[in-house]
C-alpha cells in the first residue's frame, strides 16, 4: 500500500493576486519559527514532528516526537 509522506515547514494565506505576483526572488513568510519542529504527515494526517538534518549533500528528517506523545522519542537528540 502506497502512502504519501509529507513534511510541512509552515503555512501562510495569500490572495490570488499575491500568488500570481510571485517570482524567482520572492520570499513567502510562513507561520512557523526557525526553531519549531516540522509536521510529518501521512496522507494529510499528522503522525509526528521532527527536525531537518543534513547528511552529505542530502536533507533528511529526524523524528523528535510522535503525535499524541508528550515525551520526545527515545534516543532523539
Amino acid at each position: 500500500m502506497d502512502v504519501r509522506l509529507s513534511v510541512e515547514l509552515g503555512r501562510t494565506e495569500l490572495k490570488l493576486k499575491e500568488v500570481l505576483a510571485l517570482g524567482e526572488d520572492s520570499v513567502v513568510m510562513l507561520d512557523r519559527l526557525t526553531d519549531e519542529l516540522l509536521d510529518v504527515m501521512v496522507n494529510g494526517k499528522l503522525i509526528a514532528r521532527g527536525e531537518i538534518v543534513a547528511q552529505g549533500n542530502r536533507f533528511g528528517l529526524r523524528i523528535v516526537e510522535m503525535a499524541g506523545q508528550s515525551a520526545p522519542v527515545e534516543g532523539a537528540a
